[in-house]
């Protein structure tokens, strides 16, 4: 049903899954300020890129928000000493995890979704095709969602948050799919974990790997340029 008039905060990372959730977002109508964060992450080419989509696909206002993960590491995507794993499928939480990440990404989309005067938010977390995060699965939204309630002004005056995660149970392909639909140029994005400066992709991560993967089973040519 269309949203019409409705704002919506959206996670933007600048990856393939964020680009399509706020794609999805605004074909629901929805007026969407979209955030992404400088976490201390490996590159930056993902926030450039976010910055492109933002464009691209009309969000009314793209904010990026700074955070130090990086200051408390434990995480190959923001500790250098800690290498990203290439051609190979991670048994158990992979080390390219980030400890919190998506509790903290969320809460300050929620504090922004309280000062709009919104109650929307949309994460492009993914259960099926994915990496096995903790904080990308049902259970952790569920419980997130119950959170906003309990430590809002607004949820506790009776209005309720509510978490979208469109992209939640569908495969990689489905969510191409699903894009391309909604003709999101996925030429934009960068999904590598260690993407160079001009955002070529690695081509050997595991997330380039679900990438390729994707493209691969939704019978789409792959756009991604690899260093």
């Amino acid at each position: 049903m269309p949203h019409s008039n409705r704002h919506a905060v959206v996670l933007l990372s600048g990856g393939l899954d964020s680009a399509t959730t706020l794609a999805i977002a605004r074909s629901q109508g929805f007026i969407c300020h979209a955030v992404s964060f400088d976490y201390g992450q490996r590159h930056r080419a993902e926030l450039i890129a976010a910055d492109r989509v933002a464009r691209a696909l009309g969000a009314t206002e793209h904010r990026t928000m700074r955070i130090d993960f990086a200051g408390i590491g434990g995480s190959a995507l923001t500790d250098n000493n800690i290498a990203v794993p290439e051609n190979t499928d991670s048994i158990g939480i992979p080390v390219t995890y980030v400890p919190a990440r998506n509790t903290v990404f969320l809460s300050l989309a929620l504090g922004w979704t309280e000062v709009l005067n919104a109650a929307d938010i949309f994460i492009g977390v993914n259960a099926v095709d994915y990496s096995g995060y903790p904080d990308c699965r049902p259970e952790f939204i569920k419980a997130f969602e119950q959170l906003a309630s309990l430590a809002t002004k607004a949820g506790v005056e009776g209005h309720p948050f509510k978490i979208h995660v469109p992209l939640i149970s569908l495969t990689k392909a489905q969510i191409i799919q699903r894009g391309i639909s909604l003709d999101v140029d996925y030429g934009l994005t960068v999904s590598c974990y260690q993407a160079d400066s001009e955002g070529r992709a690695c081509g050997k991560c595991e997330s380039c790997r679900l990438r390729r993967d994707g493209f691969a089973a939704a019978g789409v040519t792959d756009p991604t340029r690899y260093r």
